[in-house]
């Protein structure tokens, strides 16, 4: 008699009990990461792998991959455009599915007229290390045809998550006993064989390498073996350049039940006096509902914000629920907010950003010869 199909919602039972460890907790470079989420879950291991590559060949899950820690690796700014309303979805297309090293790509509005409502497009952006960010960008612009941009690289990062089934029951102002610490954005220096093992281990896995020893194949294909590429990294673990172990949701999209993750994403920005960027930004990443908390110079356009930080959620005025708790916090330890606002998230595609120089290289010499 065949076996009825696995349940695939991120909100089963069981899912949401992995989900809720293998969205952002498993930290760090894992030889057997799923031996790893399966016992944050008290839950066999074959029971872990069978749901995850279920949940992945339906599309609940978009990927599962090893990420890094790309401020470590690559110069990075989170960049607002400003593209006439003809030309945005032209714009959006081409970031988004032609452009590999714009990561999130997000048409983001505004509830009334601020300062920076004009830059609807927003991106984030990664060139390997000696590249030029700005470079990058002008090409962009002439081919979007954008009016504008602006690049806001990270001085300091205090939260940097998703763990979007797990934030879907926080209260308004939970937040962990002590300030986040500030993750200061200094790039490390890597040989030949340990960016062979890192270009290896950042690409997603496919359903077939759920398995409990997922970089054996990884390993053959650098001509390693799998102690040797496990030696090389936990090294790259050693010099802070490994990130988490993680399946990301479809968080946008509904599932093919209708089921969505998140409806709503509010992209948060406070302007705090100057010399208290790194307090107020450790009081705001403390709290846990926040996805992405940086330390960024929004500049006259935007206000002169400072810190800016995203949270998610399925209804909007529990979002704003939350950014109420945390400005109250601010208020009540003594740091002065002299100006916020929310862009909301709308249209969004969400992928990693390449950060090899080889594809670098290729892809400016074909949109030059196109120019």
């Amino acid at each position: 008699m065949p076996q009825p199909p696995l349940p695939t919602e991120h909100d089963d039972p069981v899912n949401a009990a992995i989900l809720a460890v293998s969205e952002d907790l498993v930290q760090g470079f894992q030889p057997r990461p799923f031996d790893a989420i399966a016992e944050r879950c008290e839950m066999p291991v074959e029971t872990v792998m069978e749901r995850i590559r279920a949940m992945l060949e339906a599309g609940v899950i978009r990927r599962v991959r090893q990420t890094l820690l790309a401020n470590k690796l690559a110069e990075g700014a989170l960049v607002a455009w400003r593209v006439d309303a003809d030309k945005l979805d032209a714009a959006f297309e081409f970031m988004s599915r032609e452009d590999p090293f714009s990561g999130h790509v997000v048409v983001r509005s505004t509830d009334r007229a601020i300062q920076g409502s004009d830059y609807k497009l927003w991106t984030t952006l990664k060139v390997p290390q000696g590249r030029s960010l700005e470079e990058h960008a002008d090409v962009l612009k002439r081919i979007t045809g954008a009016d504008d941009y602006l690049l806001m690289p990270a001085k300091g990062i205090f939260a940097l998550g998703v763990g979007h089934v797990r934030r879907k029951s926080m209260e308004p102002g939970a937040r962990a006993d002590e300030p986040a610490k500030m993750m200061k954005v200094s790039p490390a220096t890597l040989d030949k064989r340990e960016w062979a093992v890192l270009l290896a281990l950042k690409e997603e896995l496919a359903a077939d390498e759920i398995v409990r020893d997922p970089w054996s194949r990884r390993a053959a294909a650098v001509g390693m073996s799998g102690e040797e590429f496990a030696e090389v990294a936990s090294g790259l673990d050693a010099k802070r350049v490994i990130g988490r172990f993680s399946t990301f949701l479809e968080h946008v999209k509904p599932s093919q039940a209708g089921r969505r993750v998140t409806r709503f994403n509010g992209l948060f920005h406070w302007r705090v006096p100057k010399g208290m960027e790194e307090r107020a930004g450790g009081e705001v990443g403390r709290h846990y509902i926040m996805t992405h908390c940086y330390w960024r110079e929004g500049g006259p356009r935007f206000g002169d914000v400072n810190i800016m930080g995203v949270v998610h959620g399925t209804e909007k005025d529990r979002v704003l629920e939350h950014k109420a708790a945390i400005d109250a916090h601010l208020r009540e330890v003594g740091i002065p907010v002299d100006y916020t606002n929310v862009f909301w998230g709308g249209r969004s595609e969400i992928k990693p950003s390449e950060i090899s120089p080889a594809v670098f290289e290729h892809w400016h010499r074909q949109y030059a010869a196109e120019g």
